[in-house]
């Protein structure tokens, strides 16, 4: 079974290892409660690649800064984001230079839009894209969106 947190790990796993052509980059995960790392002390036993730092039991927002300050990431990656102390953490990832990758709760960009904290995101048109799982079929793409000249357009 794949839902949003086994895509995202499997997504941190090749994108620190690097895929064929693709070379890996360093990624600063925020892992709050240990979900997707798995970590044990001080080591992680779920696979989430060679260049992965994890700082976990610390807020996202929080976390973000010191990533950024400490580890020198060149992706941030976090799990379920939705609070107005995430929008501001992930403004000052991209301010600083670094790309993201995050989860959130919404099963559909409509649904994304009535959220006012994830509304904030969209509004910064900050996304370069997002994509909805399938509800009813687990690890499935539902919906792919990109943005473009300041609006997001359906891809799939």
């Amino acid at each position: 079974m794949l839902g949003k947190t086994t895509i995202l790990r499997d997504a941190i796993r090749q994108i620190s290892n690097g895929i064929g052509n693709f070379n890996g980059k360093t990624i600063g995960l925020l892992d709050e409660r240990s979900e997707i790392s798995a970590m044990y002390k001080g080591a992680p036993q779920n696979d989430i690649g060679i260049r992965t730092d994890v700082m976990e039991n610390v807020s996202k927002n929080l976390g973000m800064k010191m990533l950024i300050r400490s580890m020198s990431p060149q992706v941030i990656c976090a799990d379920e984001i939705g609070s107005i102390e995430d929008v501001e953490a992930i403004k000052y990832i991209v301010c600083s230079g670094v790309k993201g990758i995050f989860t959130a709760h919404a099963s559909n960009f409509k649904e994304m839009k009535l959220n006012p904290v994830l509304k904030q995101l969209l509004d910064l048109h900050i996304f370069e894209r997002i994509t909805f799982l399938d509800s009813n079929k687990r690890g499935f793409l539902q919906e792919i969106y990109e943005l473009h000249d300041d609006t997001y357009k359906v891809l799939k």
